[in-house]
């Protein structure tokens, strides 16, 4: 999909999840926009949102999560709905201190 070619109806969805940036930037990073979606998107938004990305997507997105974006309960049901049971705990933020 072009990034200048986003369907309206992926536009509407990526307006709503990522107000900060214009639709084409939102999906333009899919991992961060995937983990919106599945956190704060309705029924009809991942509807939509799966016309365009696949289930590899989503787990993908799920792998690369960033922190911060899901709650414990969108974690736990997106986890177990694309078969990564038992669920691993959530992305954490890291801090200098805890790289070394």
């Amino acid at each position: 999909m072009s990034l200048r070619q986003i369907p309206d109806d992926l536009a509407m969805v990526a307006r709503r999840m990522v107000c900060h940036e214009p639709p084409e930037q939102a999906v333009a990073w899919p991992e961060m926009f995937l983990s919106f979606v599945m956190t704060y998107g309705t029924a009809r938004d991942i509807v939509t949102t799966e016309k365009y990305f696949t289930a590899e997507d989503f787990r993908r997105a799920l792998e690369n999560a960033p922190p911060g974006v899901f709650d414990r309960r969108s974690w736990a049901y997106w986890n177990t709905v694309l078969g990564r049971v038992p669920v691993p705990p959530m992305p954490k933020r890291k801090f200098l201190e805890e790289e070394k």
